[in-house]
């Protein structure tokens, strides 16, 4: 549960009590609640770094002894699988860098921390930027997830200047504002027909009834997915995730299956490039290979690679950002209806809820040199992980971190992370969300939650999932 004494982050009571009260009339009814591929070819120095010196990927000793900080209580899978930001808050104000060994890395919650984690690509690399399974996995999967985009092929958001910056500006050529705009009409016909199927129903699960199909069908069709695979597109998605987030010893069986679909998911990347090279059609992945900035434009190879990686982050976060807005929202005062009648408006619940509760609540870094993150001295090769959802609980993102209050005004944020790998996706995501919930207010202005406990989230830290939501129309 939240703490409903909020830090007050303005001179005089009035905002300070205001917040107080928000979060005393929000907190009874709120709860809120990745391993990823083998360790890539991060790089020499860290390589030879984990060998001589013994090295877990992160647990460095500190350069000032009696630093090191080894907090097991951090279990985003267990303990605080649906709110971890109660107790990154209670940490973060004494230890804003902390080592926890369950996640092997040295967790940052300060928001100052992280962006200069992010502007610094010399000292810090994002090659192994995904989470790490718990356990060893076999030969043979481990060697499939090597391969499966391709023969150390890696996707943008692993990638290092000076590599990352010649592919993330030819991306850039399919999210510009325009090309989104273009797009908005696409995303509206999308919502508009999900929701009058959706809303025939009394009762329904959210999530799977609409935030991840709709999610699913737009990146699709801005991306140029046949409508026969985007199912398939799905599954593949979830196979990444539970290979990413494998926590303990589980069926070898089924993890050989997992491995064999992504080799599939690549195989489709690769054919769905080779049409459209000799078929150019309205998509981006046509426009990634014929329309590139000065004439340049991504290889084959390339688009190939960074196809299911635009499917993945495309679909699941928005999916997951619908959930975690609307959870949020009936729960608070007023509830669904203040959107439904405009008195909150749409943008700034979008704002709010990324605010609130981050679908991505943090991402790894490596550290390629000695470094002092946060006062905290770390070695070569240490693992950190950027708590960016703990920035948008901090004293100086809202009135009133603790609650979820869209109408505040204050939504300071880092859901998009921040410098070269800040989300290339962000104005498109903004549109898809809200393009979704004014859809959903304008046809069913009674939603709201069905009676029954409330849902809990997926054990797949750092993203931030609902298993369901049962929602129901008055």
């Amino acid at each position: 549960m939240l703490d409903a004494t909020c830090l007050p982050t303005h001179r005089g009571d009035g905002p300070a009590k205001n917040c107080r009260a928000s979060a005393e009339s929000a907190m009874p009814r709120s709860l809120n609640s990745s391993q990823a591929e083998q360790y890539h070819t991060t790089s020499l120095i860290i390589a030879e770094k984990w060998l001589t010196e013994g090295l877990r990927g992160g647990m460095a000793m500190s350069v000032d002894s009696g630093q090191l900080h080894e907090d097991g209580s951090f279990d985003p899978y267990g303990a605080h699988r649906d709110d971890p930001y109660s107790f990154l808050a209670g940490i973060g104000e004494t230890e804003p860098v902390f080592y926890t060994p369950l996640l092997d890395a040295w967790c940052v919650t300060r928001r100052e921390d992280m962006v200069a984690v992010l502007r610094d690509d010399r000292n810090f690399s994002a090659r192994d930027h995904n989470p790490r399974p718990a356990v060893a996995l076999p030969e043979d999967v481990t060697r499939m997830l090597r391969t499966w985009r391709g023969a150390d092929a890696l996707a943008v958001g692993s990638l290092d200047p000076p590599e990352h910056t010649r592919i993330r500006e030819l991306l850039n050529v399919g999210f510009t504002p325009a090309r989104v705009r273009a797009f908005e009409p696409t995303i509206r016909a999308i919502a508009t027909d999900l929701v009058e199927r959706v809303a025939v129903a009394e009762e329904f699960d959210f999530i799977t009834e609409f935030a991840v199909p709709y999610s699913l069908e737009v990146i699709g069709r801005r991306l140029g997915i046949p409508d026969e695979y985007l199912d398939r597109c799905r599954t593949w998605s979830e196979q990444r995730i539970e290979l990413m987030m494998v926590q303990d010893d589980t069926n070898l069986d089924r993890l050989r299956e997992y491995a064999r679909g992504l080799m599939d998911f690549g195989a489709f990347a690769r054919s769905l490039v080779q049409e459209r090279l000799a078929s150019p059609q309205d998509d981006l992945i046509s426009e990634l290979l014929h329309e590139g900035k000065a004439g340049r434009t991504l290889t084959a190879d390339e688009a190939s690679v960074m196809i299911p990686t635009l499917i993945f982050a495309g679909h699941m976060t928005c999916a997951e950002a619908l959930g975690t807005i609307l959870f949020q929202q009936f729960q608070a005062p007023g509830g669904w209806a203040k959107v439904a009648d405009g008195t909150i408006a749409v943008p700034d619940l979008v704002e709010e809820g990324l605010r609130f509760d981050s679908p991505l609540a943090g991402m790894y870094r490596t550290a390629v040199n000695d470094v002092v993150v946060g006062d905290v001295h770390l070695a070569a090769g240490s693992r950190l992980l950027l708590l960016y959802g703990a920035v948008g609980r901090g004293s100086n993102s809202s009135a009133c971190p603790a609650a979820f209050s869209p109408s505040s005004g204050s939504a300071s944020h880092l859901a998009f992370g921040h410098g070269i790998h800040f989300c290339l996706g962000a104005g498109f995501a903004r549109s898809e969300l809200e393009i979704a919930i004014q859809a959903l207010a304008t046809r069913m202005p009674s939603l709201t939650l069905t009676p029954g406990p409330l849902p809990r989230h997926r054990p797949v830290f750092p993203l931030r999932a609902l298993t369901e939501l049962r929602v129901r129309q008055r």
